[in-house]
């Protein structure tokens, strides 16, 4: 059950930071990647409240090949706070991952890991609530701090907070500004790297999450 105050969530979140769960390691090459996010409505004025409509997309996909596809409506289940961004989106988020006909082994999440004021971000707690390896994609770091790579496909910088690795710069496509790729759950950034450089293909993000944006996009057009 997701929490429902942001007592919980924090309280929640200080306990996943200090799990040790076994580190995930795919089974097979190629391997099942899913990628799911979550939109609101476009225009939005302010940060966000309890009970805006939300439109979650999931996916999972072998290689270039989409094996399955979700997408799921409702509410927020909380307003936008820094740090407790699982209390406004988990929910939708874990609805959408679930009504897929074929589990990822592996959940790629528009969210951080362990790049957070309590070492669990989103991308973390979804991933222990789903049962799940996942790896945090975003587009800067949160806390974290770290100079950028050099300009090559497949350089890394690592993006330290608190004196640990919690991330890393990932230049997916030279001459293109790059992603910054989390540690999330039962996965360490060396891994969670290797997972969205496998599944970058034109583009500089990752082709599962790109095809859950589309699908997320779709649903919110159709209202």
């Amino acid at each position: 059950m997701w929490p429902r105050s942001a007592r919980d969530l924090i309280d929640g979140q200080e306990r996943l930071a200090r799990a040790q769960p076994a580190l995930w390691r795919p089974r097979s090459t190629p391997h099942v990647v899913g990628a799911c996010v979550v939109r609101f409505p476009r225009g939005q004025i302010g940060p966000g409240a309890r009970g805006d409509p939300g439109w979650a997309a999931a996916v999972a996909m072998g290689g270039r090949r989409v094996v399955a596809e979700a997408t799921v409506t409702g509410a927020a289940a909380g307003p936008y706070a820094p740090g407790l961004l699982a209390m406004r989106e988990g929910p939708l988020l874990e609805a959408a991952v679930r009504r897929l006909a074929v589990v990822p082994e592996v959940l790629l999440v528009d969210a951080t890991g362990r790049d957070h004021p309590r070492r669990a971000g989103l991308a973390l707690q979804l991933g222990a609530e789903l049962g799940l390896a996942t790896v945090g994609v975003t587009h800067r770091p949160l806390l974290a701090d770290g100079d950028w790579p050099a300009d090559t496909r497949g350089a890394t910088a690592a993006l330290l907070l608190g004196g640990e690795r919690v991330a890393a710069w990932l230049r997916s496509r030279a001459g293109t500004r790059p992603v910054v790729v989390h540690a999330g759950w039962r996965t360490d950034v060396d891994v969670a790297v290797d997972v969205v450089m496998a599944t970058v293909c034109e583009h500089r993000t990752p082709e599962p999450l790109r095809h859950a944006r589309w699908l997320a996009r779709i649903a919110r057009a159709h209202g």
